[in-house]
């Protein structure tokens, strides 16, 4: 029994490190899954295949064949339960939605708790690595990348001094967007006249001049710019 004890030690430690290792690289950027919640999500992985592992010591002295289970299913009902814990730190700000990247890192967290707590260490430390290289050097990367930039965008006129939507389309050309689509509305006070609309460039840095040649338009009563992203 000795051995069986380092040997959980020794799988229960791992899942520790490798979750912290991951938490680290989260709470570095707080996110809101961070160091102790990707530690602990690795663990209990670990702890309940562990329980899997050791079926025969649930019932000592009972033969083998009174106790029957499936170790996979362990497995799948870990992965099912992270997808509520996941859902827990994606979140809406503004119109933006946020907190993608962190389900994904919790949710391979527990995959590779669940490798190590079946002693399956080279592919848990390689995915380890690949992970913190992923949300690490991948950021980079991808901040490298020419891509896309969307945000939703509504600026307000006085309904008697309301700008042509022509004039809407020329302004936002010159500052390097193009509008994906475009919707009208009038405010509840009926003394505003609003233009809605889904805006997209290739240069993320447009929108805060956009922003700033708006705040300095008189005309305007009020915008608001709510770029899109994880």
């Amino acid at each position: 029994m000795g051995n069986d004890y380092v040997a959980i030690a020794v799988h229960l430690i791992g899942a520790l490190v490798a979750g912290g290792i991951i938490g680290l690289e989260r709470s570095y950027h707080a996110r809101p899954a961070g160091f102790r919640t990707h530690t602990l999500v690795c663990l209990a992985s670990s702890l309940l295949m562990l329980v899997m592992l050791y079926q025969s010591k649930w019932l000592p002295g009972m033969p083998m064949d009174t106790v029957r289970t499936d170790p996979t299913r362990m497995a799948q009902g870990i992965m099912t339960g992270i997808g509520f814990l996941g859902a827990g730190v994606i979140f809406k700000e503004g119109l933006s939605v946020r907190g993608l990247t962190t389900a994904a890192s919790i949710w391979i967290t527990a995959a590779i708790g669940v490798l190590i707590g079946i002693g399956f260490y080279y592919p848990a430390i390689l995915a380890t690595l690949l992970t913190v290289g992923i949300l690490s050097l991948f950021r980079r990367i991808e901040a490298l990348m020419p891509s896309h930039s969307y945000a939703h965008h509504s600026i307000r006129f006085g309904r008697d001094d309301t700008v042509p939507e022509e004039e809407i389309r020329s302004l936002l050309h010159r500052h390097g967007f193009s509008i994906a689509n475009m919707s009208y509305r009038v405010a509840e006070d009926g003394d505003s006249f609003e233009y809605r609309m889904v805006i997209q460039t290739t240069d993320a840095s447009n929108t805060p001049k956009l922003a700033e040649y708006l705040r300095g338009w008189t005309r305007v009563k009020s915008f608001q710019l709510s770029p899109t992203g994880d």
